[in-house]
C-alpha cells in the first residue's frame, strides 16, 4: 500500500510540475542573435531557444506591437510569426501578448497607434477587434496557433489612451477589451479559443487587484487567466507577492501566471534605495526566481499555473537583467527549472 501510495504522488507531481509554465518572455533574443549575439551554456554556444528548452523552459512569450517598424522595434508580426513557429519546433506553448499599441505599452503609458488615434470610439472599437482577427487568422494560417492570448499589456490604466484610460473611461476600455476577445475568436475560425489573459501590474496590492477584476466582472468580459507583473522594487515583498496570489486565486476561481518578473544579478542605479530581497549576485538572482516560483505555487486549489522572466536574454542596458554574463555565458538562474518540481 505504501509502494502505491508514493506511486501515486510521484505522479501527480509529475503531472503538476508539467502543468507550471516555466516561461521566458524571448521577443528580441531572434532580433538579438540575427545580430551576432551568442550565448554559451556551461562554456558551450547554441542556440538561446535550445538552451532555455534543455533547461525545462516550456513556455515562450513573444509580444507584438501593431506598426513597430516606426519605433525601430523588431516586434511586427512577420518577426513574431517566424518567432513562435521556432519555438513550436521545439515545443514550446507559446504565449501572445498583444499590446495594442506600436511600442511599449505600460501602467504609466498606453499609446494609442498612430492608425487608429483619429478615428471615432466606435470606429477605434471596430479596429481592435479586426486587427485581433487578422493577428489570429495568420498565425492559424501558419500552424502556429498561441496556446494562450493576453489581451492588453499590464492594463492597470486601462489602455488605448486617452479613449481607454482608467479610471475615468471604464465603458471605453470594457469595448476594447470585448472587441479583442470577439477578434480573437472570429481569427480562430472555429478552433477552441485558448486561455484569455488580463495583465495587471500591481501584484503586491490585494485592493488594486480587487478593485480591478471586480470592475471587469461587473462588465461581463470573459477570461480565464488572471496574469501578474512582479518587480520587487516596485511591487514588494516576496510575502506580498503570494499573498496576493493566493487571494487573486480564490476570489476570483481563477489561474494565476506572474507573467513577468525579473532580477539583477549585480548592482545597477535603478534598484538604488529601493527593496531589494536578494543580493544583487547570480547566486541572488537565481535564489529569487526560486522564491517567487515557490510563492505561485503556494496558491490554493493548483491555481498557481507558472512563472515567465522578462527578457532572460536582453541585452545592452538591462544585461543585468538577464541570466547571461558580459560573455555570454549562463547564469545560476538559468538552472532553476532543472528540477521538475521547479528546482525548489
Amino acid at each position: 500500500m505504501k509502494w502505491i501510495y508514493l506511486t501515486c504522488l510521484l505522479a501527480l507531481t509529475a503531472a503538476r510540475a508539467d502543468d507550471f509554465a516555466t516561461g521566458a518572455d524571448l521577443s528580441f533574443l531572434k532580433q538579438a542573435e540575427a545580430h551576432g549575439q551568442i550565448f554559451k551554456d556551461a562554456s558551450n554556444a547554441a542556440p538561446g531557444l535550445q538552451i532555455f528548452r534543455h533547461h525545462g523552459y516550456n513556455w515562450i512569450r513573444l509580444r507584438l506591437f501593431v506598426e513597430p517598424v516606426r519605433e525601430g522595434l523588431p516586434n511586427d508580426l512577420a518577426y513574431t510569426l517566424a518567432s513562435a513557429q521556432e519555438a513550436k519546433r521545439l515545443d514550446y506553448k507559446f504565449l501572445l501578448d498583444l499590446h495594442y499599441a506600436s511600442s511599449w505599452a505600460d501602467p504609466g503609458k498606453q499609446p494609442t497607434p498612430e492608425q487608429w488615434r483619429n478615428l471615432s470610439h466606435p470606429a477605434r472599437v471596430q479596429a481592435v477587434c479586426d486587427y485581433t482577427r487578422d493577428t489570429i487568422a495568420a498565425f492559424r494560417a501558419a500552424g502556429t496557433l498561441p496556446d494562450m492570448v493576453q489581451i492588453g499589456n499590464e492594463i492597470t490604466h486601462g489602455m488605448l489612451w486617452p479613449d481607454g484610460k482608467l479610471p475615468q473611461h471604464w465603458d471605453e476600455f470594457a469595448d476594447y477589451l470585448q472587441a479583442g476577445i470577439k477578434g480573437l475568436d472570429a481569427g480562430l475560425a472555429g478552433a477552441p479559443r485558448p486561455p484569455v489573459m488580463l495583465h495587471l501590474a500591481e501584484d503586491g496590492k490585494i485592493a488594486s487587484t480587487q478593485h480591478f477584476f471586480d470592475k471587469i466582472t461587473s462588465y461581463h468580459i470573459p477570461y480565464d487567466v488572471i496574469g501578474l507583473s512582479y518587480y520587487p522594487w516596485w511591487h514588494g515583498t516576496i510575502a506580498d507577492l503570494q499573498t496576493n496570489v493566493a487571494f487573486a486565486a480564490s476570489h476570483y476561481n481563477k489561474d494565476v501566471i506572474v507573467v513577468e518578473t525579473a532580477y539583477y544579478w549585480k548592482p545597477n542605479g535603478e534598484t538604488k534605495n529601493r527593496l531589494r530581497p536578494f543580493p544583487e549576485t547570480p547566486e541572488g538572482q537565481r535564489d529569487f526566481l526560486a522564491a517567487v516560483a515557490d510563492a505561485v505555487r503556494q496558491a490554493p486549489e493548483h491555481h498557481g499555473k507558472g512563472v515567465f522572466w522578462w527578457e532572460p536574454a536582453v541585452t545592452g542596458r538591462l544585461a543585468a537583467r538577464g541570466f547571461f554574463d558580459e560573455n555570454g555565458n549562463s547564469l545560476p538562474a538559468l538552472t532553476v527549472f532543472d528540477n521538475p518540481a521547479g528546482g525548489l
